[in-house]
């Protein structure tokens, strides 16, 4: 993908949100079908502007207003927030403590320098595709537990535009949640825990929860090629001696002569296998099957930020924002693929607005050709960010068919009398 100039941003913008940005299917995504009277007029937009200026509490009374006022201030970022209980731009005459959050989807993000401690080949914002893998088993794991151990249908996915993903909740259930409800799902979905300075941050016993056995099933799938491989996580002493840190001190020596012994991270990983289930050493409760994935674990499992999660009214960037440092844009992922998404074949901005330049020039002649007033495509079509729009639309669609399928119940019941 070419590279983008962030100087070219402004002029970028004015054209992507004039002619790009999918308003329509954004319009109906947040508006649910009209749930309840006002429900898009109370929810909270929060735009970043040029030279980090902040807007909060905005809110529009339609589609069209929404348009008009993001081609007017061509945001560098568009936040979402919560379904208020009044209109968010007239919080302030609103009397004190009246103006609440009460509804919100529940969302998820997983940023990239959260791992810095146990990736090795990138740090801070900086991703590549082997550290790629952790954000694949991320979504696959949280994921699987929304679907399955909560049952919640509609979850979109979101690149970020440089170094994580989002997640966004939309079932109706979920979006009436208490920040209690959401800590609890949270709190159910972290495992690993503890700063800077803590070394061991996963503990687990015998009596290991179906939970954490399925998302060790789902990083087994990855982690040879992964860490061993890829991030090489025992390369040398010094890599190792992050791992020995994590194992009972009774089996140090063992471990330390057997991966002096090898050549390479998947026949030191073996080894340390061994000795963790060797009957000599199971009788130490603290070895075990689970000692090695507690490492796995570690080294893998998703760290989600716990308050972006908890609070109703906590604020998360939208999908079809444009990150000003990479200039990509916040895509959904298409979940079947996902091993196959690439963040660095994303679109840039400057990407999709040279291929519209390219076909309107080419359009521009056609329609001098053939003057019929036919139906125009609508213009992202015509870029790299259609499939993109077409993910979402998919995700729309399945909300519509659910919210159809509840009403049919309803007046079923109401019937039944």
């Amino acid at each position: 993908m070419e590279p983008f100039d962030p100087a070219e941003l402004p002029e970028l913008l004015k054209l992507y949100y004039r002619r790009l940005f999918p308003y329509a299917q954004y319009y109906r995504w947040l508006n649910y079908g009209g749930v309840t009277k006002n429900y898009f007029q109370h929810r909270e937009f929060s735009f970043t502007l040029k030279d980090d200026i902040y807007i909060r509490y905005q809110s529009f009374n339609n589609q069209s207003e929404l348009e008009k006022e993001m081609q007017k201030m061509n945001p560098y970022k568009i936040d979402i927030g919560a379904v208020y209980s009044h209109r968010p731009n007239q919080h302030n005459t609103v009397k004190l403590g009246a103006f609440q959050a009460q509804e919100k989807e529940l969302v998820f993000d997983i940023d990239m320098t959260d791992y810095d401690d146990v990736r090795r080949c990138c740090s801070s914002a900086d991703i590549c595709s082997k550290c790629w893998t952790l954000m694949t088993m991320a979504m696959r794991i949280i994921d699987r537990a929304l679907k399955e151990d909560f049952g919640f249908k509609h979850r979109l996915w979101v690149y970020s535009g440089r170094r994580g993903v989002h997640c966004w909740v939309c079932d109706e259930s979920v979006r009436k949640l208490s920040s209690a409800v959401r800590s609890g799902i949270v709190e159910y979905l972290s495992l690993v825990k503890g700063g800077q300075d803590v070394k061991k941050k996963v503990h687990l016993n015998e009596k290991v929860h179906p939970f954490v056995r399925k998302s060790i099933n789902i990083i087994k799938k990855y982690f040879e090629e992964y860490a061993l491989v890829g991030q090489d996580i025992l390369e040398n002493k010094e890599n190792w001696d992050k791992i020995l840190a994590l194992v009972p001190e009774t089996i140090h020596d063992e471990l330390q002569r057997g991966f002096q012994k090898f050549h390479s991270s998947p026949q030191r990983w073996e080894h340390l296998r061994k000795v963790a289930n060797s009957s000599q050493n199971m009788k130490n409760d603290k070895c075990g099957p689970w000692l090695e994935w507690e490492v796995m674990l570690q080294y893998c499992f998703p760290r989600l930020d716990v308050n972006v999660s908890k609070g109703i009214n906590h604020l998360l960037k939208s999908p079809f924002s444009v990150h000003p440092k990479t200039g990509r844009i916040s895509v959904p992922i298409d979940f079947h693929k996902v091993d196959q998404f690439d963040p660095f074949t994303v679109p840039t901005i400057s990407a999709i607005c040279r291929e519209l330049d390219m076909v309107s020039t080419h359009e521009k002649e056609k329609e001098e050709n053939e003057a019929d007033g036919r139906h125009r495509v609508r213009d992202y079509k015509k870029t790299s960010l259609a499939p993109y729009v077409k993910v979402f639309e998919q995700f729309l669609e399945n909300l519509d068919k659910s919210r159809k399928g509840e009403l049919l119940k309803k007046s079923d019941l109401q019937k039944d009398f």
